[in-house]
């Protein structure tokens, strides 16, 4: 009998919690426009012995302009959570608003870049970047001289009429990057996008990615398993337990932009990353 109450205490403790953190999520959200809004969604799946239950009231904000990463043990639901997002899957409870306006069930309102650069191999590299203007019905001689510009402007200048095979994974994870900065959704969804990069690569796109964000200010969900990545490139930062995944934490960060690769020797950052590893454990 104790130990039932026990139990029921516990599942009762674990949804005032939730509920909090709805109430602390819904009360910040009110000062600015969102990008993403996502309220208390459940998401299960069929598994041999039964439901497997895999995202537990989640509830998260993205505000127009800002960057946020998703920290997470693996399958812990975070590409679910995206699948959800682009709506090619409808969660069992809660809603997912973009604009303001509910998706749940809806694809086309977001871009999104894979972990793999998913460039399409028969097509040219312009021909890649300018694919998603393309099928929104723009004529591809205009689209082409756009993208021209904007490949001299990510250091793909002479690449144009190249094919994916023929460049580096740098090379093609920017063009990627392009592909989905170019689409005409304003949200961008990046899953791991430098995930399969070595590691020399992947500061170096770090780096990048950051200088070309904080020129254009996409609103941007991230997905990340690298703390240090996560604290460099973000304004916030949503921590997920393991499965089922719920918020453990919103974290805003509080460091100032322009943000270069020495932030990651400043106290401050090496404190924050303990304090979120400590929240992982």
């Amino acid at each position: 009998m104790q130990h039932v109450e026990n139990a029921k205490f516990k599942q009762d403790n674990q949804q005032d919690v939730k509920l909090q953190q709805h109430v602390q999520q819904r009360d910040a959200d009110v000062d600015s426009p969102l990008a993403l809004h996502i309220d208390m969604v459940d998401m299960s799946f069929k598994g041999t012995k039964g439901r497997v239950q895999v995202l537990d009231g989640i509830s998260l904000s993205v505000r127009k302009g800002e960057f946020v990463s998703l920290l997470g043990p693996s399958g812990s639901g975070k590409s679910t959570l995206f699948h959800l997002i682009g709506g090619l899957l409808k969660p069992e409870a809660g809603d997912i608003a973009i604009h303001g306006k509910s998706v749940v069930g809806e694809t086309g309102h977001v871009s999104y870049m894979p972990q793999q650069a998913a460039l399409f191999p028969w097509r040219t590299i312009e021909d890649n970047v300018i694919l998603g203007q393309e099928i929104a019905g723009r004529g591809k001689r205009e689209l082409r001289a756009e993208a021209r510009e904007w490949l001299r402007n990510v250091g793909l200048e002479g690449y144009e009429r190249a094919y994916p095979h023929m460049l580096s994974g740098g090379m093609q994870q920017r063009a990627a990057f392009l592909r989905a900065l170019l689409s005409p959704h304003e949200l961008m969804l990046l899953d791991e996008p430098f995930s399969a990069l070595d590691a020399l690569t992947r500061s170096d796109m770090q780096r990048w990615l950051v200088e070309l964000w904080e020129r254009h200010r996409r609103s941007v969900l991230f997905i990340t398993h690298s703390i240090e990545e996560a604290l460099l490139l973000s304004d916030a930062i949503y921590v997920l337990s393991a499965r089922p995944a719920s918020v453990l934490q919103r974290i805003d960060v509080p460091f100032e932009r322009p943000r270069r690769e020495e932030l990651q020797n400043d106290p401050k950052f090496l404190r924050m990353k303990q304090d979120i590893q400590a929240l992982l454990r």
